[in-house]
């Protein structure tokens, strides 16, 4: 091909990220890196995609008809590396599945139960994982599969598909933490004590706290924290149900909670899973609760 695929991610990215700083961010590359990528694509098109005078730049008339022709090399790429994985049939002889704690912990017994099975001779690895640490993982090939929190958009190397599955999420206070027995509690009254949150090693768009923080980079050890009566924390039901003491957290009763969310499957783009991580993606997709 003439264009490289590099340059074809960059332009789609800076595209939908608004700005060849947030492209980069998202695609893991120094902002240089994007803009000589972009410039790259302009020369060899002999056209200009981006207006430059504004503050954040963009799509000239030609950039808006030379997209959806990208937009659709793109896929065509992915769906072509996709079925020669599909064809060589090849098992991976190692498949690192990157997840959440708010995978609720009969799903993923059944699936290793079933993994083992199919696959007795493929190495395989779990990581913990929430948010922007995940994407990190697959883009780095550190992982071939993971699962995340849903969300509307990701990085045009990711791939995502929405599971069949949903986790409710509570609030969640130790029981001699003074909420505890306060009966209804409004959101604003949480803004008074101490939050424990969500904290992944690479920054994610979090809502700034009004209050103070303690962190913890998964929710096992939040939970852990909240049981200790450090302070009020949002967590996965199941979780709470699995691993806290009987009676050991206490869930608020505050209006909209629990709530349920959805779960996004991603994977690499550029990197398909092979058999084993195709037949996890199959299962995940088939499986409700």
């Amino acid at each position: 091909m003439r264009y490289s695929p590099e340059a074809l991610t960059a332009f789609v990215e800076a595209v939908d990220s608004g700005s060849f700083s947030a492209a980069a961010r998202r695609l893991r590359k120094s902002q240089s890196t994007i803009s000589t990528a972009i410039a790259n694509l302009e020369a060899d098109l002999g056209v200009t995609l981006f207006d430059r005078a504004t503050r954040q730049p963009t799509l000239t008339p030609q950039g808006e008809q030379v997209l959806s022709y990208v937009k659709a090399i793109l896929a065509a790429s992915e769906r072509l590396d996709e079925l020669a994985v599909s064809l060589a049939g090849e098992t991976e002889p190692r498949l690192t599945f990157v997840l959440s704690d708010t995978l609720h912990p009969d799903v993923l017994e059944d699936l290793l139960v079933q993994f083992d099975r199919r696959f007795p001779h493929t190495e395989f690895e779990c990581l913990i994982g929430e948010d922007e640490d995940v994407i990190d993982l697959l883009q780095k090939a550190r992982a071939q599969v993971g699962l995340i929190e849903a969300r509307d958009r990701y990085p045009t190397d990711i791939g995502s598909t929405r599971l069949p599955l949903q986790t409710a999420m509570g609030i969640y206070v130790a029981p001699d933490h003074p909420l505890a027995a306060q009966g209804k509690v409004v959101w604003d009254e949480l803004r008074s004590w101490r939050e424990l949150r969500l904290s992944t090693f690479l920054a994610s768009a979090t809502e700034p706290a009004a209050g103070q923080v303690w962190s913890a980079p998964n929710y096992l050890l939040l939970l852990s924290m909240a049981v200790q009566g450090f302070g009020w924390c949002i967590l996965p039901c199941a979780l709470v149900a699995e691993f806290a003491p009987q009676g050991g957290l206490v869930a608020l009763d505050i209006p909209g909670w629990p709530r349920a969310i959805s779960v996004d499957l991603l994977w690499n783009k550029k990197a398909p899973p092979g058999a084993a991580g195709s037949w996890l993606r199959q299962h995940l997709q088939r499986r409700e609760r």
